[in-house]
Order: structure tokens, then sequence, then C-alpha cells
């Protein structure tokens, strides 16, 4: 995970955001900014599309 490219969410505030990352082979990671050397969760791209369809439609409010 050393060479991924971490972004956060423009929606972010006050430090309590994931950060995302693509990664080789249409993977996709996600972590906790406040926690940059903890776990890292790997979505496929399959998986990440239905993940951020689900935010943006609200499923997990």
């Amino acid at each position: 995970m050393s060479d991924a490219v971490w972004q956060k969410s423009r929606y972010s505030n006050q430090g309590n955001c994931v950060e995302v990352a693509r990664l080789a082979g249409s993977l996709f990671a996600l972590r906790n900014s406040r926690d940059p050397d903890g776990p890292v969760l790997i979505f496929t791209g399959a998986e990440w599309a239905a993940f951020s369809h689900g935010m943006k439609d609200g499923e997990f409010d």
C-alpha cells in the first residue's frame, strides 16, 4: 500500500473521514484517514461501484 495514492472525500470535515485509493487490477482500497497505518478494506471494481452507489443513494444513512 506504500505506493497507493489516497484521496479524501470533498465532504470530509474535522478529520472524521475515510480515504480511497485506486489500485492495480481494477481494485479499490478504503482506510480510516486518522489511522493511515491501520487496516485497509479492498474492493473489486464491481463491489466498489455497488458501495459508492449505495452511499450516493443514502442507503447507509
